[in-house]
C-alpha cells in the first residue's frame, strides 16, 4: 500500500456548511450569502475555518423556468465576483454551492455549475452538473432539469491547496457511483466528495442519508453534502434540507435539520487510513475481473 493511498488528507479540514434558502430576489440572495459567510467565519465552534460550502443554487429559485432569468456569465459574473472576494476577506476556501451559468461560447446554453474558490480568492475548480434531474415518481414529484439546462460532460477533481484532492459533484450527481469512484483512486486519491445538492421532501427521506454514507463506504472517504434550507410554507421547490458530513466509515459526524443554519465540521485525517487498513476493500479491487473507472475518464482541468 503506497503512503499517498493511504493517508490522501494530508491534515485534518475544518469546514462550515451554510444551509440557506434562495429567494426570487437575487441581490437579496447574495447578501444572505455574505452575512453568512461573515457569520461562519466569526462563529466557528471548531476553531479556525479552512472551508466554507453553500447549496445547490443560493442564489435563484430552483425552477426549471427561471433558471435563464438568474444565469450568469463566468468569471465576470457578480456572484462569482463576490464569492471571490468573500474567499480572499476571510482566507478560505469557499465551494460555491451550484449557479446557473450563461455560456455564449456554446450557443448560450445553461448549465447548473459549481465553483471552487482559493483562499486568494481564485477560481481552482469548475464543475458542471453532469446528471440531469429529470425524473417522475407516481403521486410524489416530476422535474425535469433538461427542459431548460445543458449536462456537463466532465468529472471534476482537483487539489485543495496543501490538504489533498477532492472531488466535485452536484446533487443528483451522487447516484451515479462512478464519480466518487474515480475521485477516490489512482492517480486522483481524493479524500473527499462535495455535493451541494437540493434533494426535496419525497426524495431526500428515501435516499439522503443512504446516498452519501453509501458513497462514503464505497471509496471510504468523506462525503460532504449541502441543502438549501426548507421553504416552509412557499409554493416552490421543496428542499430536504438535512446538510451533512459522512466520514470514511459511513458515520454521520454532523448534519443540519431544515431550516436555516451553519453547520460545523472537522474532517479528521487520521479516519481514512483507519477505514481502509481495517476494511481494506480500496486496495482489493479486481480490475483484472472489471474495468477500472479512471480508464479513459473524462476530468475537468478547468
Amino acid at each position: 500500500m503506497s503512503s499517498a493511498l493511504k493517508a490522501p488528507l494530508n491534515k485534518s479540514l475544518k469546514i462550515a456548511l451554510v444551509q440557506i434558502k434562495a429567494g426570487a430576489d437575487k441581490a437579496a440572495n447574495l447578501h444572505k450569502v455574505t452575512q453568512y459567510i461573515d457569520n461562519a467565519v466569526a462563529t466557528s465552534t471548531i476553531g479556525k475555518l479552512d472551508l466554507v460550502m453553500l447549496p445547490e443554487c443560493f442564489n435563484s429559485p430552483y425552477a426549471v423556468d427561471q433558471f435563464r432569468n438568474y444565469a450568469e456569465t463566468i468569471p465576470a459574473g457578480e456572484t462569482t465576483e463576490l464569492l471571490s472576494s468573500l474567499a480572499k476577506k476571510h482566507g478560505i476556501f469557499i465551494v460555491g454551492g451550484s449557479i446557473p451559468e450563461l455560456a455564449p461560447e456554446e450557443e448560450n446554453k445553461i448549465f447548473n455549475t459549481s465553483l471552487t474558490f482559493s483562499p486568494q480568492g481564485e477560481i481552482i475548480a469548475k464543475h458542471r452538473k453532469v446528471h440531469l434531474f429529470d425524473i417522475d415518481i407516481p403521486n410524489g414529484i416530476t422535474f425535469k432539469e433538461s427542459v431548460s439546462l445543458s449536462a456537463g460532460n466532465k468529472a471534476t477533481v482537483f487539489k485543495l491547496g496543501d490538504f489533498g484532492n477532492i472531488g466535485l459533484g452536484i446533487c443528483y450527481d451522487i447516484r451515479f457511483p462512478e464519480l466518487a469512484s474515480l475521485a477516490s483512486r489512482a492517480p486522483h486519491n481524493a479524500f473527499a466528495m462535495f455535493y451541494p445538492g437540493a434533494f426535496n421532501t419525497t426524495t431526500g427521506p428515501l435516499h439522503w442519508h443512504l446516498l452519501a454514507r453509501t458513497r462514503a463506504v464505497d471509496n471510504e472517504l468523506f462525503t460532504v453534502l449541502c441543502s438549501p434550507a426548507r421553504d416552509v410554507g412557499g409554493n416552490g421547490y421543496q428542499a430536504y434540507g438535512h446538510s451533512l458530513v459522512a466520514d470514511p466509515s459511513g458515520n454521520i459526524i454532523a448534519e443540519a435539520g431544515e431550516g436555516e443554519e451553519i453547520v460545523f465540521a472537522e474532517l479528521n485525517k487520521d479516519l481514512i487510513p483507519k477505514a481502509r487498513e481495517g476494511i481494506p476493500v480500496h486496495y482489493q479491487r479486481r480490475f483484472d475481473v472489471y474495468d477500472n473507472v479512471v480508464d479513459n475518464a473524462k476530468v475537468s482541468d478547468l
